[in-house]
């Protein structure tokens, strides 16, 4: 049995917000389950626009889907909304560059399903933390090829520079991951407007003290806000019924 909570905030520096989630505990098509964080980006109304219309073609394109291979669903809904967004873009000059980052997952028993484009994440967290997916961003392959420190690229002045995402070109590249979820674990979906805010460590602790998922997810937003909230904050927590203690 899963349990989930998602909340979205705007943050403290920015007028819009451009993160949209989904939260189903219950089937989507043939997943038993779907979790989604998308991080828009574009103009004032582009952004939000493709953080939602994303998040409902992915899963209008699950609910459709035939396959049973959950990382073959997340393939074909990817490309899926990725073709409606570049179709939607050319509607209006107003959406011409928009895209979004999106991570995506499902729990399957005791496995765990995820495709991720952009820097939007999916950790795993129990005695300890740990990122599942892949950033795609300039600064993450400067960080691969030595050039500057996992240090230095968290305020790297080019770390919101994304070298994936939905909607920017005719084919999309999601990474793809299956991870084992253990007894007392739980699963954290993001947008980088909390994991550029706090540092994984601090992440750790605010959920191992919560007294529930909501009280966890809210102080994770409360302190992304206080220790800047320069972005618009997105958290989806997913946990079994066993909980980190």
């Amino acid at each position: 049995m899963l349990r989930a909570y998602g909340m979205k905030d705007v943050g403290r520096c920015r007028d819009v917000n451009q993160d949209y989630i989904f939260i189903s505990e219950k089937p989507v098509g043939n997943l038993p389950n779907l979790f989604l964080v998308a991080d828009g980006m574009g103009g004032h109304k582009a952004g939000d626009l493709a953080s939602e219309y994303t998040v409902s073609r992915v899963r209008e394109a699950v609910e459709k889907s035939m396959r049973n291979i959950p990382l073959q669903i997340f393939k074909s809904a990817f490309q899926y909304a990725n073709q409606r967004l570049l179709e939607k873009a050319r509607e209006s000059r107003a959406y011409e560059g928009m895209g979004t980052t999106l991570v995506a997952a499902t729990v399957i028993e005791n496995r765990v399903y995820v495709a991720n484009v952009g820097d939007s994440r999916l950790y795993k967290l129990g005695d300890n933390i740990e990122q599942i997916t892949t950033d795609h961003s300039l600064v993450e392959e400067m960080v691969r090829m030595g050039e500057i420190s996992r240090e230095q690229a968290r305020n790297h002045p080019e770390k919101n520079i994304i070298t994936r995402a939905i909607g920017v070109s005719g084919q999309v590249e999601p990474d793809y991951f299956d991870t084992y979820l253990g007894p007392g674990e739980c699963l954290l979906l993001c947008s980088d407007g909390l994991s550029n805010m706090i540092e994984d460590a601090q992440i750790l602790e605010i959920l191992k003290r919560r007294r529930d998922l909501q009280s966890g997810v809210q102080e994770l937003v409360y302190t992304a806000n206080q220790n800047g909230g320069r972005d618009n904050i997105a958290v989806v927590l997913v946990e079994r019924d066993e909980v980190i203690r």
